[in-house]
Parts: C-alpha cells; sequence; structure tokens
C-alpha cells in the first residue's frame, strides 16, 4: 500500500513475449523513442515519460506537478480549455496528462492521417499552456474533492501513513495531491516553475507503436517535444532510503472492519535477486487464491475476502508490501498468520509451488500486447525501467531460471517478520500500536 507508480509499468511488462521487433529511433533533434511499426490500422499511439515526476515538487509546493499535469489539456495556445478540447476531438485524437511519484506521463493516439495535427496541439500544449484562472479554480477544485475523499477512505488513511513512515523527508512521503491548504496557495507561477522543473527533453523516454516508420517517428518526435527546453530546472530526486522499522501503528477508526497495511525491505530491479523475489512473491501473496496468505487467512479460516502482497518497485525507493481487511475481532490473529507466512518462505518452497508460480508468470499473464496503445506503454516503461530492448524475448527464461534455493535465498534476505510494519485503521481487538501516528 505505499505508493509506487512504476507497479503499473511493471505489470503491463509481465506479459507473454511475442515475436515483435523493437526499433530503437533517435529523431532529428536527438529524442530517443523505441518503436513497433505496425502498418495493419491508420493508427499510432505514443506514450511519452518525463522522469520525476511529482517527486520534482518542492517542499513547499507539494501537489504543484499533479495540478499542472492535470491543466496541460485546459487550454494551450491561443485556445482556451473547450476551445483546445474541440480541436483534439475534431481530430479524433486522445491526448492525455497524469502525474504520479516517478513520473509525469502523457499519452498520444491519433489516426494517421490526422498525426500532425494532433502533434501540434500536443506540442503547445508541452511548450505553451494557459494555466488560465477559470481551469485553475476549477481544477483546483477537482483536485481538492480528491484530498477530501482520501481523508475518508481507510484505504487511503493506511497508505498515506506507511508512505510517512517508510520515506521520512522524501517526497514519497505524501500525498501527490498534496494538502487542502497548499493546493488553495499555488497560483500560475508555481505551475509554470513545476511545468520547468519536469518537461524537459533530457528527462523523457518515449515508446510508440502503430502505423509509422522509423524515420516518420524521427519527426514527429521533433515536432512535439522539440520546444521544450534541453534540461530541466532542478536535478532529478535523490534515492529514498526505506526507514520502516517493524511493529505497528494504529489509527482509530469507528468501523466494524480494520484495514491492513504491512510493508518490509524491498529490492531494485537492477538486482540479481530480482526475479527470485518475483517468484516469490507470486507464491507469498501475489498468486492470488493459490498464494500461501490467501490459503491461510481466507480459505482456511475465512478472515478475509482477499489479502495480497506486491513488489512495489519505485525509480527512487522499493519496499515488499501487502494489504487486506477483516473484522476487529479477528485483525490479531490475521497479523499473527502474515508474520507466520513471511517468516515460512525463508524454510523454503515446493517444486510444485515453484512450478505453478513460473508456470504462471510465463504464461497466464491478464495483460497482453492487445494493441497499439498498450504496446507503447510497454516499450516506454521498458526504458524507463533501464530495461534492455531484448527484455520481451528474454523476460520470461530468467523467470525459468530461478530455482527453490534462490527462493529461499531471497526470503532469507528481506522477509524478516520482525521487520514488518503494519498499519491498522480500525479499532482491532487486543492490538496496541507502538508507534505515534505521524499524520
Amino acid at each position: 500500500m505505499i505508493r509506487a507508480a512504476i507497479a503499473t509499468v511493471l505489470a503491463l511488462l509481465a506479459v507473454p513475449a511475442q515475436a515483435i521487433e523493437i526499433q530503437d529511433v533517435t529523431s532529428p533533434g536527438g529524442i530517443k523513442a523505441w518503436l513497433v511499426q505496425d502498418d495493419s490500422i491508420p493508427f499510432v499511439a505514443l506514450d511519452i515519460q518525463f522522469r520525476g515526476g511529482a517527486s520534482m515538487d518542492t517542499p513547499d509546493r507539494r501537489g504543484a506537478v499533479n495540478l499542472m499535469s492535470a491543466l496541460l489539456e485546459e487550454g494551450a495556445g491561443n485556445r482556451n480549455a473547450t476551445e483546445f478540447a474541440t480541436a483534439v476531438e475534431d481530430l479524433g485524437a486522445r491526448l492525455s496528462f497524469s502525474a504520479s511519484d516517478d513520473t509525469l506521463s502523457v499519452g498520444f493516439q491519433a489516426l494517421s492521417e490526422n498525426r500532425d495535427e494532433a502533434a501540434d496541439l500536443l506540442a503547445q500544449a508541452l511548450t505553451q499552456p494557459r494555466f488560465d484562472d477559470d481551469a485553475l479554480a476549477r481544477v483546483r477544485a477537482q483536485v481538492q474533492a480528491v484530498i477530501r475523499s482520501e481523508a475518508t477512505d481507510p484505504n487511503s488513511i493506511a497508505a498515506k501513513e506507511m508512505a510517512a513512515q517508510a520515506w521520512g523527508d522524501h517526497p514519497y512521503a505524501t500525498s501527490i495531491n498534496g494538502t487542502l491548504e497548499g493546493v488553495a496557495a499555488l497560483g500560475r507561477q508555481d505551475l509554470v516553475a513545476a511545468k520547468n522543473r519536469v518537461l524537459a527533453r533530457d528527462r523523457v523516454v518515449v515508446g510508440a507503436a502503430g502505423d509509422i516508420s522509423a524515420e516518420e517517428l524521427g519527426l514527429l518526435l521533433d515536432r512535439i517535444l522539440g520546444g521544450l527546453p534541453e534540461q530541466a530546472t532542478a536535478p532529478l530526486p535523490e534515492p529514498a532510503p526505506l526507514q520502516l522499522t517493524g511493529g505497528v501503528t494504529v489509527i482509530d477508526w469507528d468501523s466494524p472492519q480494520t484495514v491492513v497495511a504491512f510493508a518490509g525491505p524491498g529490492l531494485a530491479i537492477d538486482d540479481p535477486d530480482y526475479f527470485a523475489a518475483v517468484v516469490a512473491n507470486h507464491i507469498l501473496g501475489g498468486g492470488g487464491f493459490s498464494s500461501r496468505l490467501m490459503e491461510e487467512i481466507r480459505e482456511k479460516r475465512g478472515l478475509t475476502y482477499g489479502v495480497g502482497t506486491a513488489l512495489a518497485t519505485g525509480l527512487y525507493g522499493q519496499s515488499w508490501q501487502g494489504g487486506m481487511a477483516g473484522s476487529n475481532a479477528t485483525t490479531a490473529e490475521a497479523m499473527a498468520l502474515i508474520r507466520a507466512e513471511w517468516a515460512r518462505m525463508a524454510e523454503g518452497v515446493t517444486e510444485a509451488e515453484l512450478d505453478a508460480a513460473k508456470t504462471y508468470l510465463t504464461g497466464e499473464y491478464p495483460l497482453r500486447f492487445d494493441g497499439n496503445g498498450r504496446i507503447a506503454s510497454i516499450l516506454a516503461g521498458m526504458q524507463l525501467i533501464g530495461f534492455p530492448i531484448d527484455y520481451i524475448d528474454t523476460r520470461n527464461a530468467k523467470v525459468e531460471a530461478v530455482t527453490a534455493e534462490d527462493v529461499t535465498r531471497v526470503a532469507q534476505r528481506l522477509l524478516d517478520p520482525e521487520a514488518l510494519r503494519f498499519v491498522l485503521v480500525g479499532r482491532p481487538e487486543g492490538v496496541e500500536g507502538d508507534t505515534p501516528v505521524t499524520n
């Protein structure tokens, strides 16, 4: 439940390898991209990612990047919000903008016949956003509504508290949305400053798929991104060492159920044990009904509707995390079972568990290369993370190479039940917190 924007990217990358050719493209202006050309449909999709994202906020202007990204589609150049939206719609194009802890993401989809005109609109949005007062007021109100909603959502409350304890003074420790008061204080100058901290050519990775050649893509990239500054006005964030300690934090919440978030140390994607950890996570809690936690906590005892774990692998910090919800009366029992299964992983896994995990991870993926937009996202994500261009061809072999000994080793290294931090939101019976609430 610690936020990790990269988790979505990782899910997209976890797809069966397919016989596709990825081209490494460099535009005349020096902008790089990966391309899967497919001329079967007259349509092209781009996924443009700017490293840093909402982590580029200054401490006193938290929420500025998120607010700025939401305003990029609210008018640009000589078009106000309505005029800009109409121009995009008239071309049958789609533009999207969003911020996360690690990136500012830009999506572009257009028919081949309209792609240049759509590209010009996107270039305007990135280089000449208006940040009009009326649009700012409207979007600010939307963000503040989200902040208010999160303040009454036990899952969000648990996630915020865990993040605060995990990441100290790093931007990961606070919500990308900012606070009600902080967002209220943001003005146009703050949005311009946030834009200049994030939107620059030295921060960008691009994935492209569809009806476009490498030469045409190069020209399109320069058309869209060539007007951005070469360098951003601030350095990328520093790595965020995990600061969690083992124990329990209880946040009083009047509810018959307790939301349970738990987390401990994770590992980076370039760690030699990464794929062993992927397999271990599937067996422990990432494999749905086949996982150990689901078997022990739901199937055998009926203490929850669902419990799961995930490797939260952000660009600047990593954790191994999980979550569930159950009755106040049984929360203590569920926590004891989580700790027990956390420890049991270090004792080893069976060959049957190992084989089932690898079969799923190499062949039964919910997400596939099922469209140009998805493919573009995968290609951008691979670059963002630092995977090689042949990752799709080699990924399954890396999973298949994981042994039971590898799983045991990574479990012994990382899955220490004494290092688990629990954040409970509810009124769990017989459970006392040992750490003050930070928020």
